[in-house]
């Protein structure tokens, strides 16, 4: 399939020492629901801001719809819809009079406009509020109204930064419902930064996982839990002795990861290593305090390529969140 985002050797650096994006090489394909998962702070919107030319890049080379971004920016942006974390919408116009506006800063035909505000805010279950002032909106409809904004001039390549962060599930699914509707009724490429598993899972073609600046791993959500190579069994086994070569003894297990005092087996067949792996722990002297059986899963892909778990990857610092915001801002 034809790439129509081109990302070689991506790097952008801040207060010239941190290395917010380091090295990242990837490309997208024409109506691909392409997606970055990862923690704050993992470099997630930094590339998008650098692909949507809200930053400049520090090296590397990137294309959008077969333009440099850096050299053409502006052409750029009129193939591109972006619907950014923080929320642009403004309070004191209805949610009409902002698809308004947003059409003619693309320079949108208002006869035609009109038209496409009417389908989007259907689109978008917001028919019965359009003339409302926004002010009024609940976060979820101001979400809503940011997606509809994005798709306004008809973008070839949509971005979609953390596009449910802070939305409560019932709304979170109808967003996924929107994009999914996206996918199916148009050939839209869609690039989607999110840290919800469930989310990357069920909506995303590919899923690159980023980590600390770098992509880890990057396949379809099917092949990467398959590269997991079979069931994962959890561990915390209480003392000082070190359990990780009689784990390793045992038949069907196929390697041992220790985190402090916690282990992390992988094994062929969950169901039939468990009560022997157990066995040979309390041969040995061990007193096991919790044990857990997971099929293979997004948060198990994202442990197995970064070393730690999403949850605990997100206590890492924000700044690329932040950093990119703030430049944002000055860009704008």
């Amino acid at each position: 399939m034809t790439a129509i985002i081109e990302v070689k050797d991506l790097v952008k650096v801040y207060n010239g020492s941190i290395r917010a994006v380091d090295g990242i090489t990837f490309d997208v394909a024409e109506g691909e629901v392409f997606g970055f998962l990862g923690p704050n702070g993992a470099g997630k919107t930094t590339t998008i801001a650098v692909l949507t030319t809200l930053l400049q890049k520090t090296s590397g080379e990137c294309k959008v719809c077969d333009i440099d971004v850096s050299k053409h920016p502006t052409e750029v942006r009129r193939s591109i819809g972006l619907v950014p974390q923080e929320m642009t919408v403004d309070d004191d116009l209805t949610g009409r009079e902002n698809m308004i506006l947003q059409a003619t800063l693309y320079g949108v035909d208002m006869k035609v406009a009109k038209e496409r505000i009417t389908e989007l805010l259907a689109l978008v279950k917001l028919e019965e509020a359009a003339d409302r002032m926004v002010k009024t909106y609940s976060g979820g409809m101001r979400k809503r109204l940011e997606l509809s904004e994005g798709l306004i001039h008809r973008p070839r390549v949509l971005f979609l930064d953390e596009p449910t962060l802070g939305l409560d599930i019932q709304t979170r699914t109808t967003m996924w419902d929107h994009i999914r509707d996206l996918r199916k009724n148009s050939n839209m490429t869609v690039f989607m930064t999110t840290h919800y598993l469930e989310e990357a899972d069920s909506l995303c073609d590919r899923i690159g996982i980023i980590d600390k600046g770098k992509i880890m791993a990057l396949d379809t959500p099917i092949k990467l839990k398959e590269s997991l190579g079979g069931d994962v069994i959890s561990l915390k086994i209480s003392g000082e002795m070190d359990f990780t070569e009689p784990i390793k003894s045992v038949e069907g297990v196929l390697s041992v990861k220790k985190e402090d005092g916690s282990y992390r087996v992988k094994v062929f067949n969950g169901e039939t290593v468990t009560a022997p792996l157990l066995q040979e722990i309390s041969k040995r002297g061990g007193s096991v305090t919790y044990v857990s059986l997971e099929r293979p899963n997004m948060d198990q892909v994202f442990l197995e390529y970064t070393g730690r778990s999403l949850r605990d990857a997100e206590q890492s610092g924000s700044f690329d969140r932040m950093a990119a915001a703030r430049q944002m801002r000055r860009s704008s």
